[in-house]
């Protein structure tokens, strides 16, 4: 019974274990089933991925290649184009090279025919010269011989042989040419002599009316004019206190005197009498006459004339080109404007005077610098000689040495009154600068007045005498002109009237330097077309 137990057990193990076998059997295959399945879809999947892939790089390899097409076509064209321009310019090139070579044939052409017709005529002008020069020594064998024969007759006829003939032409025209030589040399000293003095005229002239000023006059008073006669019992004040406060501040004298609605101011300090007229004028303007008034008054204008002064001085350099002076020298220089002499302004005079150096310096070749410096500083002593003692030229030489002004200026102020003997070439041209300024016509009234009754009387001498029509004094009296009448006046009457008018002048004027007689003979023939 166990046995029987047992086998059945065994067997029943045995086909549970053949079961559990067979179950995994089953179950393996179903799982590879099951995994062949997904592995056939999943392939099936990817060979449609790889496929899309296939097709997408397909479709892009078919673009790129459509561009890379395009782009090479493109690219064939444009250097296509390029190598048709290229050839289209150098077709151009070699057609114009071919244009200008086809015209420098015709050029070298036309030229070679210039050159043979040129040698044509050039053979046959020598020709033509040949057959003349043929003629020519024809003509001179007859005119040898025929002039052999007229010296024989003359020979005869003069009773002379030909070197005696010779020798007596030869002695003619030696005394000829002598006289003709000395009439030369003669004339030749007589223009470079009036050329001489043209320039030097012309010099003058140019300086003359560069700087030719108006006249003023001397002067030791001014004049101020008043608004009524009762402004003249206001500046005299109660008991005369403000014109005692006027005078005693400017340094002055008031002269009230019949004369209506004027004052008149003396005193021979030029600034003073400058500062006393403003003061005037500014106090009658305001009003308020009374001494404290006047003292203000008196110290504003000072202080304002003080400020024209140093300005007349910087114009007076600024003008002439000097600058670098000692303010000491500017200050006196400037104080020049309110002093006259004989009639003239001395600061415009020595202007002028260093204006005038300047320019003769240039044309002489001498030192233009010291020239125009002497020439403004000459007269710088006029300034000062009312206050101290001396002449103006030892006072102007003290200041100017005393400034650091050079030796050479310094000269030129010493000598321009020839005080001393001249050292140099610019004091002599400062000397004459200040005499050509001082003695210009108009420069002082003396002068001027002196001017005008010499060209009155110029032109009255040449109208003295027949036959003249009129006569003009030009060139500042140096040259008088004289128009004579045609009919009555011959040409050689004419040339012995221009010597006896010149006679007459000198027997009967004075006058620098000299003066041109002109006689102008002019006949004139007009008629009218109707």
């Amino acid at each position: 019974m166990k046995n029987l137990l047992l086998a059945g057990s065994s067997s029943a193990i045995v086909s549970g274990v053949v079961s559990g076998i067979i179950c995994l059997l089953v179950g393996a295959i179903i799982g590879f089933l099951v995994f062949k399945l997904y592995s056939n879809k999943k392939l099936q999947k990817n060979k449609s991925n790889a496929i899309k892939i296939i097709e997408d790089a397909y479709a892009e390899a078919k673009t790129i290649k459509k561009e890379a097409i395009l782009e090479s076509k493109e690219q064939s064209q444009k250097l296509k184009e390029e190598v048709e321009n290229e050839v289209k310019d150098r077709r151009l090139e070699v057609t114009k090279l071919e244009e200008r070579l086809s015209q420098r044939e015709e050029y070298i052409e036309k030229k070679e025919q210039a050159v043979d017709k040129k040698n044509e005529q050039l053979d046959e002008e020598r020709k033509s010269v040949q057959e003349e020069k043929q003629g020519l020594e024809k003509i001179k064998k007859e005119q040898e011989a025929l002039k052999g024969q007229i010296v024989e007759q003359l020979e005869k006829t003069a009773q002379l042989s030909k070197q005696e003939a010779k020798d007596m032409l030869i002695a003619n025209m030696r005394d000829d040419a002598q006289k003709e030589a000395a009439s030369i040399v003669k004339k030749i000293e007589d223009d470079a002599r009036e050329e001489g003095e043209n320039k030097a005229r012309w010099i003058i002239g140019q300086a003359l009316q560069r700087c030719a000023t108006e006249t003023t006059s001397e002067m030791t008073v001014s004049v101020v004019s008043l608004p009524n006669d009762e402004m003249k019992g206001r500046i005299i004040g109660r008991e005369g206190r403000n014109i005692r406060a006027i005078e005693a501040a400017t340094g002055v004298e008031l002269i009230i005197d019949d004369t209506p609605e004027t004052i008149t101011i003396s005193g021979f300090d030029p600034i003073r009498r400058e500062v006393a007229r403003l003061s005037l004028e500014k106090l009658i303007a305001d009003g308020r006459i009374h001494p404290t008034r006047v003292e203000e008054i008196v110290e504003k204008m000072q202080r304002e004339v003080d400020k024209m002064v140093k300005q007349a001085a910087d114009d007076a350099c600024n003008e002439t080109g000097i600058f670098n002076l000692n303010p000491e020298i500017m200050k006196t220089l400037g104080r020049l404007k309110y002093r006259t002499s004989y009639g003239q302004n001395v600061l415009k005079h020595s202007i002028e005077t260093s204006i005038i150096a300047g320019l003769l310096a240039s044309e002489m070749g001498a030192n233009v610098k010291v020239a125009k410096r002497g020439g403004l500083l000459h007269d710088i002593g006029k300034a000062l000689d009312h206050e101290q003692e001396g002449t103006h030229v030892q006072i102007g030489v003290e200041l100017a040495r005393k400034c650091g002004e050079s030796e050479a200026v310094v000269h030129c102020i010493e000598a321009h009154h020839f005080n001393v003997e001249f050292k140099s070439i610019e004091a002599v041209i400062v000397q004459v600068a200040d005499a050509i300024s001082s003695s210009r016509p108009g420069a002082r009234r003396d002068s001027f007045e002196n001017y005008i009754k010499r060209l009155q009387q110029l032109e009255e001498i040449a109208n003295g005498f027949k036959g003249v029509d009129k006569s003009f004094a030009v060139q500042a009296g140096r040259e008088v002109r004289i128009i004579v009448k045609p009919t009555e006046v011959s040409d050689s009457e004419a040339m012995f009237m221009a010597k006896e008018i010149a006679q007459k002048i000198e027997n009967e004027m004075q006058y620098p330097g000299q003066i041109k007689v002109n006689v102008i003979r002019e006949s004139r023939f007009s008629e009218t077309a109707k």
